[in-house]
């Protein structure tokens, strides 16, 4: 080319829309004026990075919203509802994921050299998105097994069209839901009347090498558990809760047989065994009948003697804060110390106290406490 005419200001990129690099005009297939036939091309650099396959994002509050109405799901005013219910039973939770580090290559053919070296990277990583439990999978899995009809993303967009219909006086709703009824009760019957070796959602993981039972993981009453043995066993089964940063899909039978390790025995204080266990809402110190959880860092396997008194000790000050003054006689009167100042606690019920008598909460006679609380009847 030895004239770029009309094309110094405009050039249009062949066949890649994307491709920010328009202004050379390699890019275009035009060579330049400078070269002519019997020059030697000779390459610069030419670089190969490996790459993975990302999975898709998890939704957060406002991308569920959108595909929602994407989908023709639900209207505005169902939509918060929705989200605060999925959250309340524990489907999803709101929250951060931690990112796995792994390495990845980059090939450099310079010249007649080739130069490898590699790379780290985070990946999974989520912030601020809602995280399925595993009660939320267990759940899901069985309704798209036994109910595929009613997960259908179009079931819920035609109802909702169907309901405009009755709302404009164009449908019967007596014979809508009849219609829907004659389908959906006898696939209601035949899933209660389902039975399955296993429950929903368990997993075997192996055999315990000690006695030689079945090690399983499923969902509990109060959330995933871990199993050794069954119902059938002449000896009974043994359980242990499975640590939220654990998951029924995921963990393994080594990281499964560990949770039994616990409760242990650190040794004692004041006389009192001092034992670290795990329970339904995660890893607690336990001493002279009193429980007190651990940070949320700390590893119940590795916690000491001395960490635990601490967290005893700490434990006690806080519960000395709470109680400002105790009455003597009965019904018990207790000025207490709450989230919002102070307050009265009497005869198992608790009364607000008002924002002038806080500061002279220490000072208050029973007569004193006796007016508010009669008052507040």
């Amino acid at each position: 080319m030895k004239f770029d005419g009309f094309l110094k200001v405009y050039r249009e990129s062949m066949g890649d829309d994307d491709n920010n690099d328009t202004n050379d005009a390699a890019t275009e297939g035009i060579l330049p004026a400078s070269m002519k036939i019997g020059d030697t091309v000779n390459r610069k650099e030419v670089v190969a990075t490996e790459r993975y396959s990302q999975g898709p994002q998890r939704y957060t509050e406002a991308s569920l919203v959108h595909k929602l109405e994407e989908l023709g799901i639900g209207r505005p005013s169902t939509y918060a509802p929705t989200i605060s219910t999925i959250q309340q039973r524990e489907y999803v939770v709101k929250g951060d994921k931690k990112g796995e580090e792994r390495t990845y290559t980059i090939d450099t053919l310079g010249a007649k050299k080739i130069s490898t070296k590699t790379k780290k990277e985070l990946t999974g990583h989520e912030k601020g998105k809602l995280l399925p439990t595993d009660i939320g999978t267990v759940v899901n899995d069985f309704l798209i097994e036994y109910f595929p009809d009613i997960m259908d993303y179009n079931f819920t967009a035609n109802i909702e069209e169907r309901f405009d219909s009755i709302a404009e006086g164009k449908e019967d709703w007596h014979k809508m839901l009849k219609d829907f009824y004659k389908r959906f009760e006898p696939t209601v019957e035949k899933t209660l009347h389902t039975r399955s070796e296993h429950k929903a959602g368990e997993r075997l993981l192996g055999t315990d090498p000690e006695s030689g039972r079945p090690v399983s993981v499923k969902i509990g009453r109060y959330g995933p558990i871990v199993q050794i043995g069954s119902a059938e066993d002449t000896d009974k089964p043994r359980f242990a809760q499975l640590p939220k940063e654990f998951s029924i899909e995921t963990i393994t039978l080594d990281k499964a047989m560990e949770l039994f390790r616990l409760p242990r025995t650190v040794g004692e204080y004041e006389g009192k065994e001092v034992v670290i266990g795990s329970g339904r809402f995660g890893p607690y110190v336990l001493h002279n009948g009193k429980y007190v959880s651990l940070p949320k860092k700390a590893d119940p396997m590795s916690f000491t003697l001395e960490e635990s008194i601490e967290l005893i000790e700490g434990s006690r000050q806080a519960e000395k804060q709470r109680h400002i003054k105790v009455f003597d006689g009965e019904p018990k009167l207790e000025v207490m110390n709450g989230r919002y100042g102070p307050y009265l606690s009497y005869d198992g019920k608790n009364y607000r106290l008002p924002k002038s008598m806080h500061d002279k909460a220490i000072d208050l006679t029973r007569e004193e406490c006796m007016k508010v609380i009669e008052k507040q009847k």
